[in-house]
């Protein structure tokens, strides 16, 4: 398979493919795979890992398996197989006949552990899991051989044989490696290669009771599946010498590991542990909660897999870890909603409007512009009538000088409808706006006057009759430092402030039934998308994706202060 000749710009890994290619060592094949875990959902530092694993298959005419690693029964759910599925499928990737799980090989997974024990590689032990680890010893110091570790193949072959039958009890007996209690590299040290767990499997049931480790079934997948370049994140590196000696022990195909630095954004926390204790302990409202950096809340919050795939390329593929500023996520979100986000008026904070010189029974219909980026887009028409709502922000009693706004004998653009001018505030007892009266020029229509003058402002604005109430989430940062580690808990820097819910914003009556999937502009607000489980027609709920202009600082100010 040759390569793509209009590659992107190569990095480390490129550079391997293409030597290797040129060698013919794995005659031109390119075969990769990404073999998430189903033990939780998937997370933004998974995305780019899933873009790199498909996104070099493709470049390069290979292939890629989706493969789960479902090796550990404690932890594993089928609702986690299918969100994964979903989230790949989403990013726009294709596995094609290549679903594949690590329990497929659960057979051959545990013939290559007889043959190791025939060997005399491979010994039962009767140690706890607790002792195992006492004697593995420190960095400093060569760990302790286990008394089991000379008992015949004979007796080796018989006790595995009866942890498989089911004869023992969890954790009494393990199978580990004969190789090296004295290695520098600690994951070297006899390595447990299966442990007894009475456990029913997601996809085996209750067929096995002890089950590979991740080291032993990794590498052999990999092996099993023709891998060439088996592309893991960094912390894999000190369990590659251990990922060779299994496959050098066997004498089998045998991959090539290569590994890379995560993904680690700031204000977020990218551990699967971490992510299920926010789920746990109810601070955020699922997996898929907008808040969180999971492939599903991000899609919920409205994100795009174009954006994502953008951004995971932009951060680029090192060996050495960094902390990538969630900003830049979010500005590459922003580039690419401005392009393509359709645009729409809402009002989160309605401030009523009368506007006394126009037909009270009158509904006049303006053209409004669908995508300014995009002019095939076409239009659309809004109610423009005597009542109105526009934002309470917008209107100051005292305006200061730079506020170009409404305030007292101001006059600004009511966008795509009319120039009208503020001449009277009524106020409740206790001093509350409760309307503006203003009038309108009929020779502004369309936001423009036909004798020159013009305004500084332009203000949003829906129909005070001819609209749709909606609830509207104001999602923001999970987390208040841009270390939520910081301190040890990182429960503690929970940003407060991270939910803001409005229950009754009012949205132009296009939006009564609106497209889910689709990520709209409120102008001048952001850009938000419905929610599809909370929405009904009629009224519909919308979660905000991200705010016009990144104004985080600020923000943070407020949360310190």
């Amino acid at each position: 398979m040759s390569a793509n000749k209009d590659r992107s710009p190569s990095h480390f890994i490129k550079r391997i493919i293409d030597t290797d290619n040129e060698s013919g060592k794995w005659n031109g094949r390119v075969h990769t795979r990404f073999p998430p875990e189903p033990n939780g959902y998937l997370h933004i530092g998974h995305a780019k890992s899933i873009c790199l694993n498909f996104g070099l298959a493709e470049e390069y005419g290979g292939k890629c398996n989706l493969r789960f690693d479902d090796t550990n029964p404690l932890k594993e759910e089928e609702e986690y197989v299918r969100s994964i599925i979903e989230d790949v499928q989403w990013l726009g990737f294709d596995w094609q006949d290549r679903l594949l799980f690590a329990s497929d090989y659960f057979q051959q997974l545990y013939d290559f552990a007889i043959d190791l024990v025939k060997k005399g590689d491979a010994f039962v032990c009767d140690l706890s899991p607790e002792a195992i680890r006492n004697q593995r010893g420190t960095l400093k110091d060569p760990g302790t051989e286990s008394p089991f570790r000379d008992r015949s193949i004979q007796d080796n072959m018989d006790l595995f044989e009866r942890m498989k039958a089911g004869e023992f009890s969890d954790g009494e007996r393990t199978l580990r490696a004969k190789i090296d209690m004295a290695h520098p590299n600690l994951n070297m040290r006899d390595p447990v290669m299966y442990r007894i767990l009475h456990a029913t499997h997601h996809r085996t049931k209750d067929e096995w009771c002890i089950y590979p480790m991740y080291d032993w079934a990794h590498g052999l997948e990999d092996s099993i599946e023709g891998i060439t370049h088996s592309i893991c994140t960094l912390e894999f590196e000190d369990h590659r010498p251990l990922y060779d000696w299994y496959l050098d022990a066997l004498d089998t195909y045998h991959p090539q590991q290569i590994e890379f630095a995560r993904l680690n954004l700031n204000f977020t926390v990218v551990s699967k542990r971490k992510l299920k204790r926010l789920v746990d302990e109810r601070v955020v409202d699922g997996w898929d909660d907008p808040r969180m950096p999971t492939i599903s809340g991000l899609r919920r919050r409205g994100y795009t897999p174009l954006s994502v795939r953008k951004f995971s390329e932009s951060v680029g593929v090192t060996k050495r870890d960094t902390v990538v500023d969630v900003a830049k996520l979010e500005n590459v979100l922003r580039n690419d909603l401005n392009k393509n986000a359709p645009r729409v008026m809402g009002v989160l904070d309605p401030l009523k409007v009368v506007i006394i010189n126009y037909p009270e029974d009158k509904v006049e219909y303006v053209d409004a512009v669908n995508n300014p980026e995009d002019r095939s887009e076409g239009t659309r028409k809004i109610a423009f009538t005597r009542e109105l709502f526009i934002e309470r922000a917008d209107y100051m009693d005292d305006p200061p000088k730079k506020f170009f706004r409404l305030g007292p004998g101001r006059e600004v653009r009511l966008k795509y409808a009319y120039f009208v001018t503020c001449y009277n505030v009524v106020k409740s007892e206790t001093g509350d706006i409760t309307e503006l009266h203003c009038t309108y020029d009929p020779k502004t229509k369309g936001g423009a006057a036909h004798d020159g003058r013009r305004v500084k402002g332009t203000l949003h604005w829906v129909s005070a009759t001819e609209n749709v109430s909606a609830k509207v989430n104001l999602y923001d940062r999970l987390f208040i430092n841009d270390n939520p580690e910081e301190g040890g808990d990182f429960m503690n820097n929970i940003n407060p402030n991270s939910l803001e819910i409005v229950e009754s914003a009012i949205l132009e009556r296009s939006l009564s039934e609106p497209v889910h999937g689709c990520t709209y502009q409120f102008e001048r607000l952001g850009y938000f998308i419905p929610d599809k489980d909370h929405s009904i027609p009629g009224r519909p709920v919308f979660n905000r994706a991200v705010s016009l202009r990144d104004s985080w600082a600020k923000q943070v100010k407020k949360v310190h202060k």
